[in-house]
């Protein structure tokens, strides 16, 4: 099993998109929290399937896992032997806004 570890400005993230979620349909917000701690979990076991990131972030061996029912990415580094969740970035925000973390 790999370490992840998640950064705060991902935590903050991913609180948002919960509230979100939560003020858009009661219980919604639950749902995605569900949902990333299914990915997390997978994540930690090396079960997920992880592609690379666009442009020089993937060159650079970051890489991401699309989310299925919510429309976000889980970006990851791989850094000493652990995952380190960059992100949890919306399809329909500003691309690679996360590359300075």
């Amino acid at each position: 099993m790999r370490r992840v570890r998640l950064l705060e400005a991902a935590v903050q993230e991913a609180i948002e998109a919960a509230a979100w979620y939560e003020a858009a349909r009661p219980g919604l917000g639950s749902e995605f929290d569900s949902a990333v701690g299914a990915a997390l979990d997978l994540l930690e076991q090396a079960l997920l399937p992880l592609v690379p990131a666009a442009g020089r972030a993937g060159e650079r061996g970051i890489k991401r896992f699309v989310m299925r029912r919510f429309p976000y990415d889980i970006v990851v580094a791989v850094a000493d032997g652990e995952y380190v969740v960059l992100a949890f970035a919306h399809h329909a925000r500003r691309p690679e806004y996360w590359k300075q973390r």
